[in-house]
């Protein structure tokens, strides 16, 4: 089991085969790797929890349908984990609260619907074939609550959410890493074999190996290395309405398309989220939270409410009073691809990085660490891997999204 702890004087590890900066849920998966392949590891987190920045603003979705071959690929990955994870972390009966009630994206836009067909054409021969291309009466029908305005649909049922916490205790509980709490990387030393140690605020672990799992911070400390990433980061909302009766408790994660706000059920009653469209910020370790979010996605006037594409929201409004709202806000980190880094970086021997979902480190980060160790075993290639830093080096990197952000 992982030990985690705020390191007193003399207890920081001297060495470690492989230090992970940064204790979210890509970190603390790639932990769980790490350990499992039988490299002593140990993580630094600088707060005074594990998962307590953006995994906690989190909403803990999981999803399939991307539009790429490649972050297809992947998520189906960290599926598979999360529906095996009990037997996977070897804790019995592990509950992640896993609930596959499917991902339900819905357009109002006649141009849109036609790249509909493009999208589910290129999941299905990417090996997605259980994506439904849903016309908006079929839609209506399968979804009695959605607007007549909606002419395109695109449905997945495997796909869903879960407990994010409980996913990454889990990761913890069935790792042998060390966690070690407000413990911040401040230096990563280089000798002329590459990666020599990481200085912490606490003292020196010598170590040969060190992963960038740090989320919107991963800039930072990769510059600790001298290693410049291409990352931004981007401001989003979560919004928990505490409870809703009219919310159907079965719906999938339903998405307005056109712009961006998506709900699903929670509790007694539901989350809607929403990435703002303003300019890039630094990291923050408070992200401020701005309160007309609640009246941009909820206001029946507001060209982004909810209720444009699921008229159940306009009926709501008596119940969007304070205190039955929970408001949070956390950052995306993002590549200019939309797709993340995870690998080795070839200019520094010894430094990894596992960073950059471009707000999909929930759903992507435990098959990702599984593929970084097995790059840094040796068990895979860089030069077969989709996700490599190379791809963003020379004068052929790659600078267009391959995926939106949502």
């Amino acid at each position: 089991m992982g030990q985690v702890m705020v390191p007193l004087k003399g207890e920081l590890p001297k060495i470690a085969d492989v230090v992970i900066v940064g204790g979210g849920i890509v970190g603390v998966s790639t932990a769980f790797f790490c350990s499992r392949a039988g490299l002593k590891t140990v993580v630094v987190e600088r707060r005074e929890a594990l998962g307590s920045l953006t995994t906690a603003s989190s909403t803990e979705c999981f999803r399939a349908q991307f539009e790429s071959a490649e972050n297809i690929e992947l998520m189906l990955g960290s599926i598979e984990i999360f529906s095996h994870f009990d037997e996977m972390t070897g804790i019995r009966d592990a509950d992640i609260s896993l609930r596959q009630q499917g991902y339900l994206y819905l357009t109002t836009e006649s141009q849109q619907a036609e790249i509909y067909g493009e999208i589910v054409e290129t999941q299905h021969k990417a090996g997605l074939t259980d994506v439904e291309l849903l016309s908006g009466d079929e839609a209506r029908a399968r979804f009695p609550y959605l607007s007549p305005q909606i002419v395109a649909a695109r449905y997945r049922g495997g796909d869903g959410w879960l407990s994010v916490h409980e996913v990454l205790y889990g990761f913890v509980k069935g790792s042998q890493a060390e966690f070690l709490l407000q413990t911040a990387a401040m230096g990563i030393a280089l000798d002329t074999e590459g990666v020599a140690a990481v200085e912490t605020d606490r003292g020196t672990i010598e170590t040969r190996r060190v992963v960038v799992a740090a989320g919107p911070f991963s800039r930072r400390v990769a510059r600790l290395a001298g290693v410049e990433l291409p990352l931004t980061l981007l401001r989003r909302h979560r919004l928990a309405v505490l409870r809703c009766d009219l919310v159907p408790r079965r719906a999938p994660l339903t998405i307005d398309d056109d712009t961006g706000v998506h709900w699903r059920p929670e509790g007694a009653g539901a989350l809607i989220a929403k990435a703002f469209e303003e300019e890039p910020e630094e990291p923050k370790e408070v992200v401020p939270r701005d309160w007309s979010f609640p009246a941009m996605v909820l206001d029946p006037q507001s060209p982004c409410s909810a209720g444009r594409v699921s008229p159940l929201w306009n009926r709501a409004t008596n119940l969007l009073n304070k205190s039955n709202l929970d408001l949070c806000a956390g950052q995306y980190t993002y590549t200019p691809d939309h797709m993340p880094i995870i690998g080795p970086c070839s200019g520094v021997a010894g430094l990894f990085l596992n960073t950059g979902y471009s707000g999909h480190g929930m759903m992507g980060g435990p098959e990702g660490g599984r593929r970084l160790v097995q790059l840094i075993v040796g068990k895979t290639s860089d030069s077969d891997n989709p996700f490599s830093f190379e791809r963003f080096l020379g004068p052929r990197a790659v600078l267009e999204p391959k995926e939106r952000i949502l």
